[in-house]
């Protein structure tokens, strides 16, 4: 625990520092949600195979940010199928430096930097594993739709377009092997229980988003690609979707944007010495409810995630509960 708060210690020091030598941009919370907003919900890329892809990688405002997210997720495992077998219950606290850069007006990327601190608690003992997760990149296309002309009979020379809160994001990203992978740890019900993966993955994701002053659309569907570590082991391909509505009520000097979604992930099978490994595969759907505060350049968010339906690792894995908390710094 004391590597931990050290290391949220120097997390903290690191985004205060990046936050004061940046060229802020003014942050007006009245103009969050203008139809140029943008909602994406990016994969959070952990390295653990239990952990959903679908937690999401932006907020519900517009502006670009850097900030930290603290996530927490929580899991049951079932050595055996009998309702006295032994259980386990385990516990991921993933700390996250996260970023999202403008390049562009179409282009953006969007980074995650990890810190793990897991722990399962067997009938006789704890463990604990903790250390830097596998790091993350997405580089971003936003293709915008605009309004059509009401009248085109008449020339005008404002030549300024006029966006339509309709938008599609395409996302090509990489995961890199930066978290520990323990081979000793793979026989366990829960593959799950690593810091990392020990691969380098691809990300690929497409994204639709509308958004007004008043309510919002959005959908994300992204594949990720799993490559073979250097212990011959492979954590099976995976699809995530995600659809959320939200809507915004404006004030003053902030905004508060109440929101709910569905999410869900859909993995394949784990191999190891190119052998499929049985009851590895599995799919989960998750309902979410949380809400943002926007006051000028912060932005507070949290939200809250229960499955509604789930079969993980031959129904040896439950997924209990999550929620994730953040702060950001709009640049």
């Amino acid at each position: 625990m004391n590597v931990l708060q050290n290391f949220k210690i120097k997390l903290i020091l690191i985004v205060l520092l990046i936050c004061s030598t940046t060229n802020l941009k003014a942050h007006n919370p009245n103009t969050l949600c203008s139809n140029s907003h943008q909602f994406k919900w990016f994969c959070d890329l952990c390295g653990c195979s239990t952990s959903s892809g679908s937690f999401g990688f932006g907020t519900l405002s517009n502006a670009n940010f850097v900030g930290v997210r603290y996530i927490y997720q929580s899991f049951e495992s079932k050595a055996g199928i009998f309702t006295n077998s032994p259980t386990s219950t385990e516990k991921f606290n993933t700390i996250q430096l996260w970023a999202q850069v403008p390049i562009n007006d179409n282009f953006y990327v969007t980074a995650n930097v990890p810190y793990q601190d897991l722990s399962r608690k067997l009938e006789s003992e704890t463990e604990n594993l903790n250390g830097l997760g596998d790091v993350s990149a997405i580089g971003w296309y936003k293709l915008m739709f605009y309004k059509k002309k009401k009248d085109s009979t008449t020339i005008d020379y404002n030549l300024t377009k006029e966006a339509s809160g309709h938008s599609i994001q395409f996302g090509i990203g990489v995961k890199l092997p930066t978290g520990k992978f323990e081979e000793r740890l793979t026989d366990n019900v829960n593959p799950g229980f690593q810091v990392g993966t020990g691969s380098v993955d691809g990300i690929f994701s497409v994204g639709y988003n509308y958004g007004s002053d008043k309510i919002g659309v959005n959908t994300l569907f992204s594949y990720y690609l799993k490559g073979e570590n250097k212990n011959d082991y492979q954590f099976g391909n995976q699809f995530s979707y995600s659809a959320n509505v939200y809507t915004v009520f404006a004030r003053e000097k902030m905004n508060i944007m109440p929101f709910i979604g569905l999410s869900g992930d859909v993995y394949d099978s784990i191999k190891q010495y190119d052998e499929t490994l049985q009851d590895t595969d599995g799919s989960i759907l998750n309902a979410s409810l949380g809400s943002e505060l926007a006051i000028d350049k912060f932005i507070f968010g949290a939200s809250y995630t229960l499955p509604v339906s789930q079969n993980l690792f031959g129904d040896n894995v439950e997924s209990q509960q999550r929620f994730s908390l953040y702060v950001n710094y709009a640049i």
